[in-house]
């Protein structure tokens, strides 16, 4: 969640067709990009970073390009109607399709990286898929894990 936030309770919002900024690889040479839109929470975010660290053995560095920063709100069970809206349950990123998600780098095998991000994209609730950076060059010489 962020340190602090304009409104405490946001409006929810209509999520637009396509990203027009984070659409491009920026620090490492592997990501995860998002081919549709839709809401990813704060737990999925973590557990997909979780999922990627601990399968590359915490070989290379991951990028997290989203941030939760939309509070949704939810009025307690059995609550009669009206009475304002209800106080904030959890954090989502609203990620519009073409976004890049997560970023891996720092001389990982792209095997690895596949495999890694393969399980993060699980971890999501909308399809992704995982792209490489154009000019990349697989490193010369035997890999060492």
């Amino acid at each position: 969640m962020p340190k602090r936030t304009k409104f405490r309770r946001p409006q929810k919002g209509r999520m637009q067709a396509m990203a027009s900024r984070g659409t491009t690889i920026a620090f490492g040479d592997f990501a995860i990009k998002a081919q549709e839109t839709g809401r990813v929470t704060s737990r999925q975010i973590e557990a997909a970073r979780i999922a990627m660290t601990r399968r590359m053995k915490r070989v290379g560095k991951v990028w997290i390009r989203v941030f939760p920063d939309k509070a949704i709100t939810k009025k307690p069970a059995e609550t009669r109607m009206g009475g304002g809206k209800g106080s904030p349950e959890y954090w989502v990123a609203v990620c519009e399709a073409g976004r890049i998600l997560f970023e891996v780098g720092g001389g990982v095998p792209q095997s690895l990286a596949q495999e890694a991000m393969a399980l993060a994209m699980s971890k999501l609730p909308i399809k992704t898929k995982f792209i490489v950076r154009p000019d990349y060059v697989a490193p010369e010489g035997p890999i060492r894990l």
